[in-house]
């Protein structure tokens, strides 16, 4: 079925996920998977940042990654909620892939190589849930991002 006029501008911007440390998860989202960090919000209680990668082959001044933020697709919001990086008692935030709170499941990166890929994340010691050999499901892996969450990798094309 064909977009309607009303919907045909509209785009899936972006994700949104809270996290404990931001050091912590922009390093793993920046060195690890290769986002570049597009704009940071300071607010008195919260601090919001937003990832994405860049495939215009040329660096993008902080004015144009500003100007992305919002016009692009396949952006992440990376949301901490001040003092949680310090807090002893803070159990961390639910991932949606266990009871209570099942219901996000996960982001995905797609990769040119799933093999490659994985022993890239094993020797900066990524965390996995899936290895590409494991389960029914030969040619994906699931990695954790620092909180938890999952992040799955998959192949360009994974074929019918």
């Amino acid at each position: 079925m064909p977009r309607s006029a009303e919907t045909a501008s509209f785009k899936f911007n972006h994700t949104m996920i809270r996290v404990k440390d931001p050091k912590q998860s922009l390093a793993f989202y920046q060195d690890v998977l290769g986002m570049d960090l597009l704009s940071k919000l300071d607010f008195a209680d919260f601090t919001l940042y937003f990832l994405a990668f860049n495939h215009t082959g040329k660096e993008l001044s902080d004015e144009e990654k500003k100007q992305a933020r919002f016009s692009r697709e396949g952006v992440l919001e990376l949301t901490h909620n001040h003092g949680t990086e310090n807090d002893p008692n803070f159990q961390g935030y639910a991932s949606g892939n266990a009871e209570p709170g099942k219901g996000f499941g996960h982001i995905a990166i797609a990769v040119d190589d799933v093999d490659k890929a994985c022993e890239r994340f094993e020797s900066l010691g990524v965390k996995f849930k899936k290895r590409p050999t494991d389960g029914k499901m030969k040619n994906i892996a699931f990695i954790l991002d620092p909180d938890g969450y999952w992040v799955e990798i998959v192949p360009y094309y994974m074929g019918s």
